[in-house]
């Protein structure tokens, strides 16, 4: 059987097991169409879409549809914080479905009332863990498999290493996507041969000429190696992987003390997240799509293996080649 056809591929309707993880706020149609095109999954995250490229959602979703008609995902972020955006969320996953949508990655909160939603007409749901407790939360919500972020990943990271990870969540009966890490062909193989059914990528995604970050950003991720991922507490309240600029090492990684206790209440802590979420969101899409280096810019240890910028239609069919090749 060729390693392009996984449980992950079957359940998602694409020929190669890649992923652009949705990614805030550099996930732009542009982008996710021509990851689907070239046969991965490319997946919106429904902020990007309205709050930094201002579209209403259904029609940047009809967008993207212009640009390719095969197989596109949707992020579903569902902490329950803030019962406006759930509400918002809501309204965004029917009409994803409306519109043909059929994979969707869910990340933090219960999963089960979207896999009920997506399960009706015959979509699939993975969920993003980083540790067993989680995993087993997401199995008994009935989502069909497991995005797993390792410490390697951009955005939020997680403890364990992949191989580590993959031990730790392997066992519940899904197929496991590995997230973090990976940017070259090889590594896409390698964590097949792990046992992953897949593999999803972020920052090599971003430097790409479909990715509407700017052009600083995406050369300092081509010059960047691992050792220039720090993680900071500083824009959500809790680790996010970042480039080391001079700007995050003069106002530091760590969260102030007194927003380190609010985090540790059981009363206090929703209200600082979602004052963390809503100030983030501001600086990130300030930070991404036009400032110069006096600002955050997300990005994974995977930049060891980013060296120019690709087109992301070749991004991914390099990684089909390697994949239809010798193990």
């Amino acid at each position: 059987m060729s390693r392009l056809d996984t449980p992950f591929t079957r359940d998602a309707g694409v020929s190669v097991p890649v992923i652009c993880g949705p990614m805030y706020p550099c996930s732009n149609p542009e982008l996710v169409a021509a990851v689907s095109q070239a046969g991965g999954l490319g997946v919106l995250q429904p902020v990007s879409l309205t709050y930094v490229f201002g579209f209403e959602f259904r029609e940047g979703v009809q967008r993207i549809r212009e640009l390719t008609d095969r197989p596109i995902g949707m992020n579903c972020l569902i902490e329950a914080s803030s019962q406006r955006y759930l509400e918002r969320m809501e309204r965004w996953l029917d009409i994803a479905l409306e519109e043909g949508v059929r994979f969707f990655v869910t990340s933090l909160g219960k999963p089960d009332w979207v896999v009920q939603r997506v399960h009706a007409v015959g979509g699939h749901v993975y969920h993003d863990v980083t540790e067993r407790k989680w995993a087993q939360k997401a199995v008994d919500g009935g989502v069909d498999g497991l995005i797993a972020v390792n410490r390697r990943a951009g955005g939020h990271p997680g403890p364990l290493d992949p191989a580590a990870l993959l031990d730790a969540v392997g066992d519940l009966g899904l197929p496991v996507v590995a997230a973090g890490g990976v940017a070259t062909p090889d590594q896409v193989s390698e964590m097949l041969a792990l046992g992953y059914a897949g593999v999803q990528m972020g920052t090599r995604f971003i430097a790409t000429p479909e990715c509407a970050a700017s052009e600083d950003y995406k050369q300092a991720i081509v010059e960047a190696d691992a050792d220039d991922i720090v993680w900071t507490e500083r824009i959500t309240g809790v680790p996010v992987a970042v480039l080391d600029t001079p700007f995050v090492r003069a106002v530091g990684t760590r969260a102030g003390p007194l927003a380190r206790i609010l985090l540790r209440g059981r009363k206090t802590r929703h209200w600082m997240r979602s004052w963390y979420a809503l100030r983030s969101l501001a600086r990130l899409k300030r930070s991404s799509i036009g400032r110069g280096r006096d600002d955050y810019w997300q990005a994974g240890r995977s930049v060891d293996g980013i060296d120019a910028l690709l087109p992301a239609g070749e991004v991914v069919r390099r990684c089909a080649e390697r994949l239809d090749g010798p193990a």
